[in-house]
């Protein structure tokens, strides 16, 4: 099957904010990724439980790098008030939370 180069902007200008953990939420978001959406992954201040999942290379894990290529990655804590605000300003301009 041959993908046209125009699949890989179908998303362009669609930004989608990744919450998602373990598998299916971080793959779906992947995908949206692979075809032009801007995806910002965010994680809790101890970062992503996959980042500890094996196979490892080099210290970091096979699963986290290919669930999550192609997103942007910003660490907040939720519990608190301004990470909470900086939440809701990406939100406002968020076209997708997931």
């Amino acid at each position: 099957m041959t993908v046209s180069s125009d699949a890989s902007a179908a998303l362009e200008g669609i930004r989608v904010l990744d919450f998602s953990i373990m598998l299916a939420g971080p793959y779906c978001a992947r995908m949206l990724a692979d075809v032009g959406a801007e995806v910002i992954k965010i994680e809790p201040p101890e970062g992503d439980d996959m980042r500890l999942r094996a196979p490892l290379r080099s210290g970091h894990s096979a699963y986290f790098g290919q669930l999550n290529a192609g997103k942007r990655s910003i660490t907040l804590d939720l519990k608190t008030p301004e990470a909470i605000a900086i939440v809701h300003g990406l939100v406002a301009r968020a076209d997708v939370g997931r």
